[in-house]
């Protein structure tokens, strides 16, 4: 069947917010039938993230209803457009948080399209036809979505551990890389210890660089250095550490999305040394601009990844052997899920086993 705007669509089905309650509920719903450059999935799991949470409460106050969640998507293609020859049906494959973009700026030519200004989310976004509603994301039974947009997942890479990837995973490889900071013998600083922070960890020690833990929890040291394989851990509310620590870090990557100060953290960095900015404080922290100039150093922000380094990094993790810590859950725990992820009452992920627990109603 057509919508208003001519587009040939599909029936689907998932869990959606209706209001800013952020209440999840079964939803069904229409998606756009495979086009020419389209490949259909079948969702089989979906990562959820903070920024779902966010969404459907309308934190941003950028949330269309109904809100479909779910940017960290992993299935099976199922259908591709005639136009389409990297896929082919029953491949393993991923979405992320982009599904589109204009294809034709400067930033998409030089394979930035994660800042392209007409990208498009994977949800709560406009469809690329226009239409203003809100993009139905991978909480979901099936995904349609560009190729260009459609990532390709290791055959040694289970289906479930790379879906926290495709956000929390691409969120802390790109700038390990871009800034440098991915050198083996450097010394790096990961502020919090949650699904961004813990994955940034495995990520930098793959890299053979040595990690420090900052963290406001003392329950998190054992964690950090007999799990996780930390080389030291911080404890931000003990002063004492942070003077005995000061100047030892190249880079620092900054997960923590709560109020903070940041003049600590930039005092624990060396001449040039960059603090990475990765979550988004509610209230912009105060610019501490003498500590940065008498130490040359650095403050930055970092947004997922472009395409190429997110498939870049989904064959980094298989290569190493790199795992996200995850709870799965079946569908039906979702709204329950959702309350844990706002007391971040988990370890460090949930993942939802969609293709074994969705049911249509």
């Amino acid at each position: 069947m057509e919508n208003s705007f001519g587009v040939q669509q599909m029936k689907a089905f998932g869990w959606a917010a209706r209001d800013a309650s952020g209440v999840l509920s079964p939803f069904n719903f229409f998606r756009r039938a495979t086009g020419k450059n389209d490949v259909q999935l079948k969702v089989m799991y979906c990562g959820i993230c903070r920024t779902d949470l966010h969404l459907i409460k309308n934190d941003f106050g950028l949330s269309t209803f109904p809100l479909v969640p779910g940017h960290e998507i992993v299935g099976i293609v199922t259908e591709v457009g005639t136009n389409v020859k990297k896929f082919q049906v029953g491949d393993r494959v991923a979405v992320g948080a982009l599904t589109g973009s204009c294809c034709s700026c400067n930033n998409c030519t030089n394979n930035l399209e994660n800042y392209c200004t007409q990208f498009v989310p994977t949800t709560s976004g406009y469809q690329p036809n226009g239409e203003k509603s809100s993009n139905f994301g991978g909480f979901s039974n099936i995904m349609v979505c560009d190729a260009h947009f459609v990532l390709r997942i290791p055959e040694n890479l289970d289906l479930d551990a790379a879906a926290p990837l495709l956000c929390a995973g691409i969120t802390t490889y790109s700038p390990l890389r871009y800034f440098g900071l991915d050198k083996p013998g450097m010394h790096i600083g990961v502020n919090g210890l949650g699904g961004l922070g813990h994955i940034a960890v495995k990520f930098a020690k793959a890299f053979g660089v040595r990690v420090t833990v900052i963290s406001t929890s003392p329950k998190k040291e054992m964690e950090a250095l007999e799990y996780l394989g930390a080389d030291s851990f911080l404890l931000s509310t003990n002063p004492d550490h942070f003077q005995a620590a000061q100047g030892i870090l190249d880079g620092i990557l900054d997960t923590v999305y709560a109020n903070h100060p940041i003049q600590p953290l930039i005092d624990l960095l060396k001449p040039n040394g960059k603090l990475v900015f990765l979550g988004s404080p509610q209230k912009d922290p105060e610019l501490p601009v003498f500590s940065l100039i008498m130490g040359r150093k650095m403050i930055a922000g970092s947004f997922i990844g472009d395409l190429r380094e997110t498939q870049e990094m989904l064959d980094f993790a298989a290569k190493h052997d790199i795992r996200p810590e995850f709870e799965v859950i079946p569908m039906g725990y979702l709204n329950d899920a959702m309350e844990r992820v706002a007391k971040a009452d988990v370890r460090y992920k949930f993942v939802i086993d969609i293709g074994n627990t969705l049911k249509e109603t």
